[in-house]
């Protein structure tokens, strides 16, 4: 059973990233982003994201437009909108989002955005070799 006070766990994490809780359709995480850090630009063709800010104050970018984000707001991002929330505030910028389906492997910790950034990097270098490797493999069949 996964029961806890949600709000205090992100305030609590110190972590860019801490996968939570990993079911069949959805996950929770929890996020700090350092003052001028941001989440990164980016775009989950096939995965809803709900993020709820609890601390810090930021911007959030969706397709292009620009608005505000603060503790107890929350912003949905449809699969398929290219995003990216950056903390213009002085504090560490904390919430806690939820991907349906998941978007993480259950249990991941990424402790700073370039670690995230590392490992995510390696995965895409290594799924686009797989995948160059199978064509190859298609035309000489």
């Amino acid at each position: 059973m996964f029961d806890l006070d949600i709000a205090e766990q992100a305030q609590r994490n110190s972590f860019f990233r801490q996968v939570l809780s990993t079911g069949e359709h959805s996950q929770v995480v929890v996020m700090c982003i350092p003052p001028g850090g941001e989440i990164g630009d980016e775009v989950h063709e096939t995965v809803d994201q709900v993020l709820i800010f609890v601390e810090g104050v930021g911007e959030a970018i969706l397709n292009g437009e620009h608005g505000p984000v603060l503790p107890g707001r929350l912003v949905f991002v449809p699969a398929g909108t290219r995003h990216n929330f950056i903390n213009t505030g002085s504090v560490d910028m904390r919430l806690y989002t939820i991907y349906a389906p998941p978007e993480h492997a259950p249990g991941t910790v990424h402790r700073t955005k370039a670690e995230a950034d590392a490992v995510e990097g390696a995965l895409e270098g290594a799924l686009t070799a797989e995948l160059a490797d199978s064509r190859l493999a298609a035309v000489h069949r």
